[in-house]
């Protein structure tokens, strides 16, 4: 089993990246080959809107979003991670979902399935500085229709609020990592 994790925070070494990292830790311990993306590393433009995958389904720009697209079809199962910017996902795991149109288009359009029909699972990961949980709620919406469009039930989340007043070794932060440890072990059972 293949799943492939997409941090969209700029943050290498954030607590985004941190259960993203546990998530797939957990995953391998069950027996999947994991991988990750940092988005922020990768150089891709925005959908242009060019109409270019309208026949194909393929977008055509030749750019870093090529390799995911191609993971993102491989993948059994995937797992977005994103801290909340202005009550949403960051631009740069948004401009990835963008760039999907194309899968978008594939499916409902002109009625290909890029990613053979298989059944796969797909798990969130989101943290806001904010306690309130509302700041959750568009960038699950998001998510999830990412996760429609690509044949990714969406299987569950995990949402930590308040980072901005949590300490390094508050025991909501260690609680968290566990938990999504063991979201990476259930993604595989």
């Amino acid at each position: 089993m293949y799943v492939l994790g997409i941090s969209g925070s700029p943050k290498v070494n954030g607590l985004t990246s941190l259960l993203l990292d546990k998530a797939l830790l957990g995953a391998k311990a069950s027996g999947a080959h994991t991988e990750k993306i940092i988005l922020n590393d990768l150089n891709f433009k925005a959908c242009q809107e060019c109409g270019g995958c309208g026949e194909t389904g393929v977008c055509i720009l030749d750019d870093d979003m090529r390799p995911i697209y191609e993971k993102l079809a491989k993948a059994d199962a995937v797992i977005a991670a994103s801290p909340i910017y202005f009550g949403n996902i960051t631009a740069q795991l948004k401009a990835m979902i963008d760039r999907c149109h194309s899968t978008w288009m594939a499916k409902y359009i002109l009625n290909r399935d890029l990613s053979g029909n298989k059944k796969r699972r797909g798990i969130f990961l989101c943290v806001s500085g904010k306690e309130s949980e509302e700041y959750f709620e568009s960038a699950k919406k998001i998510i999830k229709i990412f996760f429609i469009t690509g044949n990714i039930e969406y299987s569950s989340d995990l949402f930590v609020p308040g980072l901005n007043t949590m300490s390094i070794d508050d025991p909501k932060r260690e609680a968290a990592l566990k938990k999504a440890f063991q979201l990476g072990v259930n993604l595989i059972s």
